[in-house]
Parts: structure tokens; sequence; C-alpha cells
């Protein structure tokens, strides 16, 4: 069944968000709460667990964000490939440039939390990077209106 489910969602995703840019930054950022998530799933030290859990919850929080962004760029400026459309103008880059900022900042909250993990690395390196993925959505949101 879960396969079906699956089929179902990729249908979904392409007709909201498209198989361009957008649908690109949209499954980065996932990718990236999958491997955060991943990471956190290791954690041995209850404490530092502990600290973590409400990171990931306010970072998948931000997922329906996204989508609703990438949902409406996609509706706005139709893309297919790899290019930004350019009849929107430039403002759409920059809503790009802010997603692809926030998949990239996900992804070295990710890396904190390993170190974390191994006892590398502290616990404000990783509240720091997710406040920067906070930034850069709510600043992706801002630019589009949403």
């Amino acid at each position: 069944m879960a396969l079906f489910a699956a089929a179902r969602q990729g249908r979904k995703d392409d007709a909201e968000l498209g198989k361009g840019v957008w649908r690109r930054a949209h499954d980065r950022f996932r990718r990236g709460l999958d491997r955060f998530h991943q990471m956190l799933e290791g954690v041995e030290d209850e404490d530092h667990y502990n600290a973590l859990v409400p990171l990931a919850n306010r970072l998948a929080g931000l997922l329906p964000q996204v989508r609703a962004v990438c949902v409406a760029a996609q509706r706005r400026a139709p893309s297919a490939g790899l290019d930004i459309p350019a009849s929107e103008g430039a403002f759409l880059n920059e809503v790009h440039r802010e997603l692809s900022r926030a998949g990239n900042a996900l992804a070295t909250a990710a890396e904190a939390v390993a170190l974390v993990r191994l006892n590398a690395g502290p616990l404000a390196a990783v509240e720091r990077r997710a406040q920067t993925v906070h930034r850069h959505v709510a600043e992706a949101a801002r630019l589009l209106g949403r």
C-alpha cells in the first residue's frame, strides 16, 4: 500500500511543484530534514537528545511553509527545467536563492548534529544553524508575499 501512496504523492507533487527548480528546492529541504532526523536518532546522550528534539520539531514545522512558497512560485513562474523562468523578473531568483540557502543551512545543521552525536561539537552550533534555516525560509516567504 505504501507504494501506491508514494505514487499518489509523486503525482500530487508533480502537479503542485512541477519538475523544475521549485520541486528541487522543496525536495532538497525535505531531504535535509530527513538527514537531520537520521542524525538525531543516533544521539545517545539523553540531555543532548532532549535539547535537539524541539529544534528538530521546529525545523520540521517549516516544511509546509517551504512547500507553500514553492507551490506559489511554481504557479507564478512554472519551471520544468533547471532554470528559473525569466518572465517574473529577478525577485524569483532571490526567492530561489533563499530556499537554496535554507536547504544548505539545514544540511549544515544535520552535520552539526552529527558532531554533537560524536561529542565533537556544541549544541549551540546546531541552534545557530537552525536559526539560519528559519531566517532563510522566512525571507523566501516574505519575498514571495506569503
